[in-house]
């Protein structure tokens, strides 16, 4: 579907693993102050990491910044979303950080539907974690270099610090303690145990004891952590376990029982189809997928894709229900394929005015499409009968049929239906154009509608009133026979 301006705007940079809560911190005011810098901007508000709740598994890299604007009587003139968000990329630009700017309601609702957060997702999905990983970095470098790419992240693999306490077993026994004992330790001292539970009002909080974070955030002190054994002996904690850090994946990601690693691609300038076509065929080009690897792509692209199989359905069934009408009202086939073959005809000024308000083709300009082509079905109907009717009075009144009688016929018809086909095009266009000129909440998805309908409308009626008349003309021309004067036979039924 086209953007829908939502009037808000999300900024989810992505760092590399591995960072600390204090440069998390500080590059979160640094980008919060950027944003601030521009006019529009009203109010910043910028998170880093999940809260605590398992539905949002964010790991501490992700930042999620709300940015709220000004009313648009505010704005610097010429000013448009779009160009904002222009600015604003243009403005913020921190090194390690890959921006992404997405409206918050449908980033909440691709993130629930298929987990990426950006406009297209890459998906790379083994066994290797190293092998996964290469593959992601190699995609990143590829699809950068895109026409209409802003900016790509790929999901890092490896870069997370994590402290393994290895249990020396046969150590800990000579002391008199076991596994258990000191895993008790290690979980109670780092990662704290409720003792009780306070309770002010209707509220309940729990009481949680541990040992303090310039404790934690040390190795050497956890080495010295105290450790009382069953003998009442006190000892370190390093003389029974070997404590260090060692590097790891920061997260796991896992769909269909298999490792996969994500690539965010934010898309700005060009459709969104275009722009996937031309990521797949250089990804397909330059990245070697060893074997046992795939590469899925996700991201609203998904959306695009069933979207479009459904169309594939859709418009055929559409046409062949106008093409059984049309039959239906003129029991004859010809007719019925003349008024089939110049429909595609009638479209083209939808094309033009999409093309010159630089709209791309969507659900919404196809929905939009569909209307028109049973509009223009309906012009090219009651300009066939009008014609069948001028015809079929001349027959009534006993004159030969001739060229020069079918003639008058077709041009008495045609200009019968001037003044009506004029009255109705100058109420469609003028019941679409407020939608046209419209600038409020949703008139983005509104105008894509109706623009087909609007640049139709100009170029459906001629072809009704010059097309379809001289079509109608080359149908019901007489054939000349050798040596034979031109006859007309009397063919047509009685119009309805």
């Amino acid at each position: 579907m086209p953007p829908l301006d939502e009037g808000d705007l999300l900024y989810m940079p992505s760092a590399l693993p591995g960072i600390s809560s204090g440069k998390v911190a500080e590059l979160l005011q640094q980008t919060d102050r950027l944003i601030k810098t521009v006019p529009e901007v009203a109010s910043v508000f910028g998170k880093a990491g999940r809260a605590e709740t398992a539905t949002d598994p964010a790991p501490l890299e992700m930042f999620e910044t709300t940015i709220q604007f000004k009313p648009r009587s505010e704005w610097r003139p010429g000013m448009t979303p779009d160009k904002l968000v222009e600015e604003l990329d243009r403005i913020v630009r921190v090194p390690g950080l890959a921006n992404i700017w997405v409206p918050p309601i449908r980033n909440r609702i691709d993130m629930l539907a298929t987990g990426i957060k950006s406009p297209v997702g890459v998906k790379v999905g083994g066994s290797d974690l190293q092998e996964i990983d290469r593959v992601a970095a190699d995609i990143e470098r590829v699809v950068k270099h895109v026409p209409g790419v802003s900016s790509a992240f790929a999901e890092r693999l490896t870069g997370g610090r994590y402290i393994d306490v290895n249990i020396d077993r046969d150590t800990a026994a000579r002391y008199g303690l076991n596994i258990a004992d000191v895993q008790s330790i290690v979980s109670a001292a780092i990662g704290g145990e409720n003792i009780g539970e306070t309770v002010e009002g209707l509220q309940r909080f729990p009481i949680n004891v541990r040992y303090p974070r310039e404790i934690r955030d040390s190795v050497e002190k956890l080495r010295s952590l105290p450790v009382l054994t069953m003998r009442g002996a006190q000892i370190r904690l390093g003389d029974v376990a070997a404590i260090r850090i060692a590097d790891g994946p920061p997260m796991l990601k896992s769909e269909n029982a298999r490792l996969s690693s994500w690539i965010y691609v934010d898309i700005r300038g060009r459709d969104l189809q275009s722009v996937v076509r031309d990521l797949q065929q250089a990804v397909a080009r330059e990245v070697k997928l060893p074997a046992g690897y795939s590469i899925s792509w996700s991201g609203q692209f998904e959306f695009l894709e069933r979207a479009t199989a459904r169309l594939k359905v859709v418009v055929p069934a559409t046409l062949l229900i106008i093409f059984v009408l049309l039959y239906l009202t003129f029991r004859r086939f010809d007719e019925a394929f003349l008024i089939m073959a110049t429909l595609p005809f009638s479209l083209v000024g939808g094309f033009w005015l999409l093309f010159l308000l630089g709209h791309h083709v969507s659900v919404a300009s196809a929905v939009g499409f569909l209307a028109l082509a049973g509009v223009a079905a309906e012009f090219g109907v009651i300009m066939l009968l009008y014609l069948k009717q001028a015809w079929d009075a001349r027959l009534a009144e006993g004159k030969a049929p001739s060229l020069e009688l079918l003639e008058d016929a077709i041009r008495e018809g045609a200009v019968l239906r001037v003044r009506p086909k004029a009255m109705t095009v100058a109420v469609i266009i003028a019941g679409l154009l407020p939608i046209m000129f419209g600038t409020g909440t949703g008139s983005e998805i509104m105008q894509r509608i109706a623009a087909p309908m609007v640049g139709g409308m100009i170029t459906a009626p001629l072809l009704s009133m010059f097309v379809i008349p001289v079509a109608y003309l080359l149908a019901r021309q007489p054939r000349r026979a050798r040596g034979e004067k031109p006859v007309i036979r009397n063919t047509n039924r009685q119009a309805i």
